[in-house]
């Protein structure tokens, strides 16, 4: 199992924070970069996820960059199937794209959140992504 939860580019930060961690299934952990604030409008963390932790489906209405940086995980669409991330992938989520991500149940996973346009508005979350279909994933 690769491990890295002591060996990423930037902190692993702490526990995601209320009410954040309803919102994933299995333990993340968030360091802010950069804050949402109105001088960059463009909020970036560390995202950090322990083997088999992912999202619940969300969609951001500014859109979202995901730049992994360690680990494997996976990123699905709604209507495509699981892409395989690993260092180095860069995803561009257009805005209100339904989709989640989350490491692969052997590996940890770290990746950079850019949420751009966020004068759009907050991330909407839904539903968890079901246990049948995230453990179909090799």
């Amino acid at each position: 199992m690769s491990d890295l939860s002591n060996s990423v580019v930037f902190a692993k930060g702490n526990k995601m924070p209320e009410p954040f961690n309803k919102n994933f299934i299995g333990q993340a952990y968030l360091h802010m970069l950069v804050p949402g604030d109105r001088e960059f409008n463009c909020p970036i963390g560390n995202v950090t996820f322990e083997p088999g932790c992912r999202n619940n489906w969300h969609k951001h209405p500014g859109g979202q960059i995901l730049l992994v940086t360690g680990g494997r995980g996976w990123y699905q669409e709604e209507g495509n199937p699981a892409c395989e991330l690993k260092e180095g992938d860069v995803v561009k989520i257009p805005a209100n794209v339904k989709h989640w991500h989350g490491a692969a149940r052997d590996s940890w996973f770290v990746h950079l959140s850019v949420e751009t346009n966020c004068q759009a508005g907050p991330a909407e979350w839904l539903e968890a992504v079901a246990d049948d279909e995230y453990n179909k994933l090799k």
